[in-house]
C-alpha cells in the first residue's frame, strides 16, 4: 500500500508506558491503513523503550520520535505532523496516549475524511455531553472554555478544545506549522482556527471521552492561562 493511502496516528507521550503498551496494538487493529508515530519527550518511566519493543513486532507500522526533553504537547504534534508529511502519509490523526480517546472511533475518522478536510472528535455534539469519569469541576471548566473560544474566535464547532482530530495532508501543508507555537488547549484551538480561516471543510464526529485511569494528567494552570490569551491573539492576528 502506498504511503499516500495510509494514515499516521501521532501520539505524544510523557510517562505513558503503562498505557501505550496496550493502546498501540488496539490502534493498529482498527484498520490496515493505520500506522503510529509516538513522540516521546524523554519519559523517565521507559515509554520509549516500550515503543521500541512494539516496533520490532509491528512490521513497520510503529515509529518513534524520541526527544531529549519535555518540550510540550503542541511542539510534539507539530514535530509529528512534519515527520508524517515528509514520509508521505495522505492523512494524519492525533490522539491522547491515556485511553481517553477510544481507538474504536478511528475508522469513523477515516471515513469522515472522505468528505471533509478536518474531522473534530466532539464531546458535546448536538448538546449531548459524552464524558465519562470527569469531576464536575473539570466538566464545567471544559464547557466554559468552549463557550469562551466560540465567542472570541467565531468558530462554530461544539468542541474547540478537544484533542482527537484528523487532517488531510493538504491542510497541514498549508496551515503554516512553523508558525504554530501554542501548547495544550490553545494548540487545539489554533489548528482549527487557522484551518477554518483557510476555508477547509470541517466535520464533527461524536466521541465518548473517558478520563484516564492510569498515569497523571498533564493539565496545568499555565496551559489554561495560555489558552485564555492566545484566542485573543488569534482573533487580532498577533
Amino acid at each position: 500500500m502506498s504511503k499516500e493511502k495510509k494514515a499516521l496516528v501521532v501520539i505524544p507521550t510523557y510517562n505513558e508506558r503503562a498505557n501505550i503498551l496496550g493502546l498501540i496494538p488496539k490502534v493498529l487493529a482498527q484498520d490496515a491503513r493505520l500506522e503510529v508515530l509516538v513522540v516521546d519527550d524523554a519519559s523517565p518511566d521507559g515509554t520509549a523503550q516500550a515503543v521500541r519493543g512494539l516496533m520490532r513486532k509491528s512490521r513497520g507500522r510503529v515509529h518513534l520520535m524520541s526527544r531529549g526533553a519535555k518540550l510540550g504537547l503542541g511542539t510534539a504534534y507539530v514535530a509529528g505532523f512534519r515527520w508524517g508529511l515528509d514520509a508521505g502519509y495522505g492523512s494524519l490523526l492525533q490522539m491522547d496516549a491515556d485511553w481517553s480517546h477510544d481507538p474504536a472511533s478511528l475508522p469513523q475518522f477515516l471515513q469522515a475524511l472522505e468528505g471533509a478536510d478536518v474531522v473534530l472528535g466532539s464531546r458535546y455534539l448536538h448538546g449531548r455531553v459524552s464524558v465519562v469519569n470527569w469531576p464536575i469541576r473539570r466538566l464545567l471548566l471544559s464547557s466554559a472554555a468552549n463557550l469562551y473560544v466560540r465567542w472570541v474566535t467565531g468558530l462554530p464547532y461544539s468542541d474547540c478544545t478537544g484533542g482527537y482530530k484528523a487532517f488531510r495532508r493538504s491542510v497541514l501543508e498549508h496551515i503554516g506549522l512553523e508558525k504554530i507555537h501554542s501548547d495544550g488547549y490553545s494548540f487545539q484551538i489554533e489548528m482549527s482556527y487557522k484551518a477554518a480561516k483557510l476555508g477547509y471543510r470541517f466535520q464533527e464526529l461524536a466521541i465518548i471521552f473517558i478520563d484516564r485511569t492510569s498515569g497523571s494528567s498533564k493539565m496545568s494552570a499555565r496551559i489554561i492561562r495560555e489558552a485564555v490569551w492566545r484566542v485573543w491573539a488569534m482573533r487580532l492576528g498577533i
